[in-house]
């Protein structure tokens, strides 16, 4: 299995991948600086073993080398093996989680290859918030949507805490930077019906507009929580459709929304 290394200085420059989480401006995540990605927590770790992002370093307490154990048969990176203390220390807060693991940023994959072989698709504009972000990851990965394409103003899917929210889904589902709006028009060239979420009440409901769509190819419209998708946006859409609602509310919060859509068009789709 991997290489332990006992560390009992914080200030040992092999750990340097996981110094300062808490950050502004230094954190190893930030893609100016390092550009790191950063699992936090042992589900987490084990689903970048299984994803495209290849560890370099791992930090933890004994505890949780001996529960990934398994996992990191075969696996050549080093595990550093510290106390929760100099953990502490280094990341800048206890860690409840008491294991991280670090790996380099892939090459980004484009709309196209995400695109390949996806049947339903979630296109987010403007939506900024990394809890958010991850848990949309995470209701795409449990309700079967292929990928996640991401328009204007979306926060960064592999902050530290969108991959923790995400239970490291935003590591397996995959994703893509569009040219926006224009790969919107790539998407209907490719036979995707653009359902662009809103809670106009003249929109078509969920169910009514997934009812007639399952043997199409499918990308669900989903804006910043607020002012929702732009105009543009809407315009470029097939189909305006809404969550029907009731005692006064006009929306969800914008990962609920998504995780209903996900689920009418996983229902309809079988």
């Amino acid at each position: 299995m991997s290489a332990v290394i006992d560390v009992d200085d914080p200030a040992d420059p092999r750990l340097d991948d996981f110094r300062d989480l808490n950050s502004i401006d230094r954190r190893p995540d930030l893609p100016t600086g390092k550009g790191l990605v950063i699992a936090e927590g042992v589900l987490v770790v084990q689903r970048m073993l299984l994803s495209r992002f290849t560890p370099r370093a791992l930090l933890g307490t004994d505890r949780r080398l001996r529960e990934l154990s398994a996992d990191l048969a075969g696996v050549d990176v080093p595990y550093y093996r510290a106390s929760a203390e100099v953990m502490a220390d280094v990341v800048g807060f206890h860690l409840n989680r008491g294991v991280l693991a670090s790996a380099p940023r892939p090459r980004e994959l484009t709309v196209a290859e995400v695109l390949d072989g996806a049947r339903t698709v979630a296109v987010l504009e403007g939506v900024n918030d990394h809890e958010n972000l991850g848990s949309i990851f995470r209701n795409a990965a449990g309700l079967d949507v292929d990928a996640v394409v991401f328009g204007t103003g979306c926060a960064d899917p592999l902050y530290r805490r969108a991959v923790r929210v995400s239970m490291g889904h935003a590591l397996l589902v995959p994703y893509a930077w569009a040219s926006w709006p224009a790969d919107l028009e790539t998407m209907r060239d490719n036979g995707f019906r653009l359902l662009a979420m809103t809670p106009n009440p003249q929109a078509l409901t969920l169910a009514a507009a997934m009812e007639g769509l399952a043997g199409d190819r499918v990308a669900i419209l989903v804006g910043a929580e607020g002012p929702g998708l732009t105009e543009r946006a809407m315009r470029s859409s097939d189909v305006r459709v809404r969550i029907p609602m009731s005692r006064g509310t006009d929306s969800l919060n914008v990962a609920t929304a998504a995780a209903l859509a996900f689920y009418e068009r996983a229902r309809v789709a079988g």
